[in-house]
């Protein structure tokens, strides 16, 4: 898959909000470390919150449900909401499109 010219220059910052390690919360972690690698290698950044340690954090992304993924950047901000196991939803969702 040639994705190069869609990535090119830019940076990716994700966030998962998580509440705990609850196998939902860890699908969600592994399924997107897998796909960045995969689309994204070199050019991303994950950021885990669980919301059991700052619960403060939900409110700034508008977070209603966990696991919940936000793209920071690219914008705009886009978020999916889930354990991310249907690949081709989280790389729709994302709109990283593999040519």
């Amino acid at each position: 898959m040639e994705i190069d010219e869609i990535v090119e220059d830019k940076k990716w910052e994700l966030r998962l909000y998580v509440a705990g390690k609850t196998p939902k919360s860890v699908t969600a972690l592994s399924n997107l470390k897998k796909y960045c690698e995969e689309h994204l290698k070199g050019q991303y950044r994950i950021e885990v919150i669980d919301l059991l340690v700052h619960p403060q954090l939900a409110e700034g992304d508008q977070i209603l449900a966990i696991p919940t993924l936000v793209r920071k950047v690219p914008e705009p901000i886009r978020k999916i909401i889930g354990d991310l196991s249907n690949e081709e939803k989280v790389l729709v969702g994302l709109n990283i499109r593999p040519a």
